[in-house]
């Protein structure tokens, strides 16, 4: 049987210091084994900090590349995400694609489909506070590996925003009760916004290829049964059956291991593999690694290893 192991796993804003070694040493000795068990194909990465190459040099991935530095990911094909128009990555939370097979379409994404658009909040007695425009924090990134049959995988990297406020203005102040809840409100705006962008490139996918082996990873900052979630699923009121719905592979974990986070004693899961009906017929299994995982709402800086477990899974291809 020939294998292909597919993973998502969000390195927790993995970084990298001169005058630091011994931290990333410690971080690297506790991903490694992770990232060993995993033994991907195709791995999607979120949350990997760029470092300045020097003092007003450009940023660069040189966490990354130590961390892979000698393993067997040091030889894949890499996809990696810049800042939204620029030609270097951000300095925190981007995204990368790795592949053991050729990659033969790359393209980040951001508010291709979806454009921004300005929110008003309401007036609070005569104040008419100015509108707020909705983006997206960071892009998504597409890529279309070829695999060993010659057919193409076709995988996005989406790491949604949290749903955590974001900060407003109003004529009560930042930290008023009415700014956290139209905070609240455009965080929602943003996360379930890109998720509907990234659904509807999926269904792009599916207009040029009604059979697509297809998948969406990543940390979608929503659970199974959030909007996020349902959006991108696409269809799942309709059914699983529906032919455009993408399947869970990561609720085919037992219940009892079914979390990649820990927040303040209760076990969530909010890192997801979606995929299309064609690509969940060569599934086999899925692997939540989370055991020893700490509670991100008690870890204390700094963070040896990464809160979130990874998720791997395993499917059956031809050639």
């Amino acid at each position: 049987m020939n294998e292909m192991r597919l993973a998502t796993f969000n390195l927790e804003n993995l970084d990298w210091s001169p005058g630091r070694p011994e931290a990333f040493a410690r971080r690297r000795a506790a991903l490694l084994p992770l990232l060993d068990d995993i033994d991907a194909d195709i791995l999607c990465l979120q949350e990997i900090d760029a470092q300045k190459t020097s003092k007003h040099g450009p940023r660069a991935y040189l966490a990354l590349d130590r961390l892979f530095d000698g393993t067997r990911y040091a030889g894949f094909h890499r996809f990696t995400s810049l800042r939204p128009g620029a030609d270097t990555p951000a300095d925190v939370h981007n995204l990368a694609i790795l592949s053991r097979w050729p990659i033969r379409i790359r393209r980040q994404i951001h508010h291709e489909i979806v454009p921004p658009w300005p929110w008003p909040p309401p007036r609070d007695g005569d104040v008419t506070p100015p509108p707020i425009a909705i983006g997206w924090d960071r892009p998504m990134l597409y890529a279309a590996v070829e695999l060993p049959d010659g057919r193409l995988l076709h995988v996005v990297n989406l790491h949604l925003r949290a749903p955590r406020p974001v900060p407003v203005p109003t004529a009560r102040g930042e930290g008023s009760s009415r700014a956290l809840i139209e905070g609240q409100f455009v965080a929602a705006l943003k996360r379930e916004g890109q998720a509907l962008e990234a659904r509807l490139f999926a269904e792009t996918i599916f207009d040029a290829e009604p059979d697509a082996l297809l998948a969406i990873c990543g940390d979608f900052n929503a659970d199974e049964h959030d909007a996020p979630t349902r959006l991108l699923r696409g269809g799942r009121d309709q059914g699983e059956d529906a032919p455009r719905a993408l399947l869970a592979l990561e609720e085919r974990v037992a219940p009892a291991s079914r979390y990649t986070v820990i927040h303040a004693g209760r076990p969530t899961l909010i890192d997801h593999i979606l995929a299309s009906h064609a690509l969940a017929a060569m599934w086999r299994s899925t692997a939540i690694l989370n055991a020893g995982l700490q509670d991100e709402f008690y870890a204390k800086d700094p963070i040896d290893g990464s809160l979130h477990a990874p998720v791997m899974a395993m499917f059956e291809i031809s050639g």
